[in-house]
């Protein structure tokens, strides 16, 4: 299940790879620096995961399969969920922690 020397390949959504744009988007309007920042830790962040992606809390929600994803808090409010498989680091949604849930990429009603 886990080892710490073990480097594991990460792979973003094509959903979250849309989120990330609309939220630097909508902060670009504001301040390019400050979105530039924010794109940049968010990266920094998601490629951090392929070492050690075990380190995160498990994200218990209850509409998800309980234990089956991950979270990394990124920037101070979003939320970087992911889950493991073997080898591979799958990134399923990145979410404004003040948003509600009901915005979640991985959201069934």
């Amino acid at each position: 299940m886990y080892s710490p020397n073990e480097k594991y390949m990460v792979i973003v959504d094509p959903a979250v790879n849309d989120r990330m744009y609309d939220h630097f988007e909508f902060l670009a309007r504001v301040s390019e620096p400050a979105a530039e920042r924010l794109l940049d830790n968010l990266v920094e962040d998601m490629r951090s995961l392929e070492h050690m992606p075990y380190r995160n809390p498990v994200f218990n929600r209850p509409y998800l399969k309980s234990g089956k994803y991950r979270y990394m808090v990124s920037c101070e409010r979003y939320l970087i969920v992911y889950q493991i498989v073997n080898s591979t680091v799958f990134i399923d949604e990145i979410q404004d922690s003040r948003q509600s849930d009901n915005k979640s990429l991985l959201y069934e009603e």
